[in-house]
């Protein structure tokens, strides 16, 4: 992206902080005043001292430096304003944008969750803004104060000889041209470093999350040559940038060492033939050291500037990420829901591969409160058909319909209030049993946590835990079984207490024992509500009062357990099969 593109992207960050970057700005112009009068006190004094030593009383000398010593304290009190406020001023811009990243990031669907590393998205909005504290803070100072020292050193300096002065500034834009190359490429090369920091958190979480599977198969060696050929190719890239930043650098400290020979070479020549005094050229070449060290400090922020720029543009990137799934113009929330549910001519297909639809014109009526299984051969749509209920994904045509009302017409928070999601995968957070049952319905009592454990046959176990519900269930809920994580998720939606359930494979991960606990806390779950339970564990369903066979995208079979085994179609095809490996 062009620099001025993600420039006005950035700036409205600055709006609510506007009070304090001018205070920072002012501070900015006091500190560049203070160091320009130094030159000029310096001319004064040898100038005066080489014409009427006389004149130069003590009392004059005391004077001047008890003024610049003033000048002094007003610069340290300005600088410290600029370190400290101006830098916390940058750390809450980016915290504004990381909150902004993240808020975006739950606006995003399951499509765009699939089809991006959770390393990248997690380096997109961590290490990618650490240096735009910097930026923010030091951008708009350090030009402000560079354009300043360059306006007054331009002026002071064509006072003293404007001839000298002309042939020193044609040296400025020879400069910015040369560099401009270099400076380009160390903007691609930290837009590199950036992306591969995103792939090696990649690879280094997926390695860590699956290291039981690493051990199990002795593939230590092998992900340690991954890890080795990833962090090699970051050393590469980082070498490359390194070598733009030194053929950066040292073209300036050319000029640098240019611009000195000017003024040594032809103010020596103007001195001689009296066109400038002695005390001035002290003065000038004072002047243009500050001019120098300004440009130097401009240099070094360009690294600065680009890391920045670098994280806005990363930034940037993923705020710009489509959101599909939002409340929709005049969205209004559900109420007195029921629980029918109604597919009208839908079909759907994911969004990149649009020319193979997983489900085809799917008609469909679900009365409330009735039970429906889902069954048929993997691929079949059975997972795509629930998530479009809750709007995972919407319908690439036809509309689901909730109490006869499109579900695309109503708020998002309150259709997905009303839905429960059980399913084979379950996800715990990091931290305590309460805490995750509380999650579905954040703000519950106590009491009301450990009714919905007990209702989910959970409340046993719990208590004999170490820390019975303050119990500490580890990263995804390693320190829990397979049964007891299913058990507490259970609780979590009982707690919610949703209208429309949907179970996918809820128990297909379970042992036998388990699996039987479970599925009495599953009937009790289900009592009173719409479900949609998604099985291959055909046994399991017989209670089902209708059960759908998916296949090649559409509802091929639908009936009760007794009606579709008498068709002896698919649904008893599948039966049979299972009870022969059963």
């Amino acid at each position: 992206m062009k620099t001025s593109v993600l420039l006005k992207r950035f700036l409205p960050y600055y709006r609510p902080y506007a009070k304090i970057m001018a205070m920072d700005l002012f501070c900015a112009a006091l500190t560049t005043v203070c160091e320009l009068v130094l030159p000029l006190i310096l001319r004064y004094v040898t100038g005066v001292g080489m014409n009427d030593l006389s004149s130069l009383t003590v009392r004059t000398i005391l004077i001047i430096g008890g003024i610049y010593f003033g000048l002094r304290i007003i610069d340290g009190m300005a600088s410290f304003y600029m370190a400290y406020t101006g830098h916390v001023m940058g750390a809450a811009i980016e915290t504004d944008m990381r909150q902004d990243a993240f808020d975006h990031l739950q606006k995003l669907s399951d499509h765009y969750f699939s089809n991006t590393k959770v390393g990248q998205i997690m380096s997109r909005i961590t290490s990618d803004l650490f240096d735009v504290t910097e930026f923010a803070h030091h951008c708009p100072e350090e030009f402000f104060i560079a354009f300043l020292k360059a306006a007054a050193a331009f002026l002071i300096l064509a006072q003293i000889n404007l001839a000298l002065t002309v042939i020193l500034f044609v040296l400025v834009p020879v400069m910015a041209v040369s560099c401009s190359y270099f400076n380009i490429q160390v903007r691609k090369a930290f837009k590199r470093q950036r992306n591969h920091i995103g792939e090696l958190n990649a690879r280094i979480e997926d390695s860590l999350l699956g290291n039981k599977v690493v051990r199990a198969f002795a593939n230590e060696d092998v992900e340690r040559q991954k890890f080795n050929r990833d962090n090699r190719e970051f050393l590469q890239i980082k070498r490359q940038t390194y070598k733009y930043m030194a053929a950066f650098q040292n073209t300036i400290r050319i000029f640098d060492g240019l611009m000195y020979v000017v003024v040594i070479v032809a103010g020596g020549l103007f001195m001689i033939r009296g066109l400038i005094a002695p005390e001035d050229l002290v003065a000038y070449t004072m002047y243009v050291t500050t001019l120098l060290a300004t440009i130097r400090r401009i240099i070094e922020f360009a690294e600065q500037f680009q890391r920045g720029m670098t994280g806005i543009e990363r930034f940037t990137e993923l705020m710009d990420a489509k959101v599909d799934i939002f409340d929709e113009e005049g969205a209004q929330p559900l109420t007195g829901v029921e629980g029918q549910l109604t597919f009208d001519h839908v079909s759907f297909a994911y969004p990149d591969d649009e020319k193979t639809p997983v489900l085809s014109d799917i008609n469909l009526t679900i009365r409330p409160g009735e039970k429906i299984a889902l069954v048929g051969p993997s691929g079949g749509g059975k997972t795509t058909l629930c998530n479009l209920i809750p709007r995972f994904y919407d319908p690439t045509a036809g509309g689901v319909l909730l109490d006869g009302q499109d579900v695309r017409g109503v708020t998002l928070k309150s259709l997905r209030e009303n839905v429960g999601v059980v399913q084979q995968d379950v996800y715990l957070f990091s931290g305590s049993v309460y805490e995750n049952i509380e999650y579905g319905r954040p703000g519950a009592a106590r009491e009301d946590v450990i009714a919905a454990a007990k209702l989910a046959g959970a409340h046993d176990f719990i208590t004999q835990l170490k820390d019975g519900y303050d119990t500490y269930v580890g990263e995804r809920g390693v320190k829990l079984s397979g049964g007891q994580k299913q058990r507490i998720s259970i609780a979590r939606v009982f707690l919610k207490a949703p209208k429309i359930l949907l179970l996918d494979e809820a128990t297909a991960a379970l042992d036998n024992e388990s699996e039987h606990l479970v599925s009495e806390s599953l009937d009790k779950l289900a009592a009173g509500r719409t479900t949609l339970t998604i099985a291959h564990r055909l046994t399991t369903i017989h209670g089902a009062d209708r059960i759908l066979v998916l296949s090649g995208n559409r509802i091929v079979e639908e009936g009760s357990h007794e009606v579709l085994m008498k068709k002896q179609g698919m649904y008893y095809q599948l039966y049979t099969t299972a009870q022969l490996h059963g």
